[in-house]
């Protein structure tokens, strides 16, 4: 039989695999506990990173529908719960490894999709999601003036076309 404090564990990271975009796992031997309240800190608001035993973990996974990551529950692992953009939170995992060789990014889910380590980096190349709708943004405010210019140039085109038959009217009746 399960253990009161185990099985409310498990509860709490199947509720965080639940309510979370993304999850990230990596390995975080050789970190000291202020590089990880660096990291802690680096990851901000929107992502929770969260050590936990491997075989509650798996649990918990497995009993939120993520069957994927079974593999990657070896060694040292610790999650990242991303309930913001996960590129954001990608981003500065990678950023974090970079500084830090000891964070090895092992792989993760997002949105029910298993992605390997190779993924998740580039995940983390792709611009936010604030930089992304703004180029949308952009892009769609300059066919909208590319569609304001054509459709007022039709209108010009008509009266300068109009005034120039007028013109020739006026000439070929002078002449006769």
């Amino acid at each position: 039989m399960a253990r009161p404090d185990k099985a409310a564990a498990v509860a709490e990271l199947t509720d965080k695999f639940r309510n979370s975009n993304a999850a990230v796992l990596t390995e975080y031997t050789g970190l000291t506990v202020a590089q990880l309240k660096q990291l802690r800190r680096s990851l901000g608001e929107d992502a929770q990173y969260s050590v936990a035993k491997n075989t509650l973990t798996k649990i918990a996974a497995n009993e939120a529908g993520i069957t994927t990551l079974d593999d990657l529950f070896k060694g040292s692992t610790a999650i990242t719960f991303v309930t913001g953009d996960p590129v954001t939170s990608a981003k500065a995992l990678r950023d974090f490894a970079k500084d830090n060789p000891a964070l090895v990014i092992k792989g993760g889910v997002l949105e029910g999709k298993a992605l390997s380590a190779d993924e998740i980096k580039k995940l983390a190349d792709l611009e936010s999601r604030e930089v992304l709708l703004s180029k949308l943004a952009g892009a769609m405010k300059g066919k909208q003036s590319q569609a304001a210019s054509l459709f007022q140039a039709l209108p010009s085109k008509l009266v300068r076309t109009v005034d120039a038959l007028r013109a020739k009217q006026a000439e070929q009746g002078g002449a006769e």
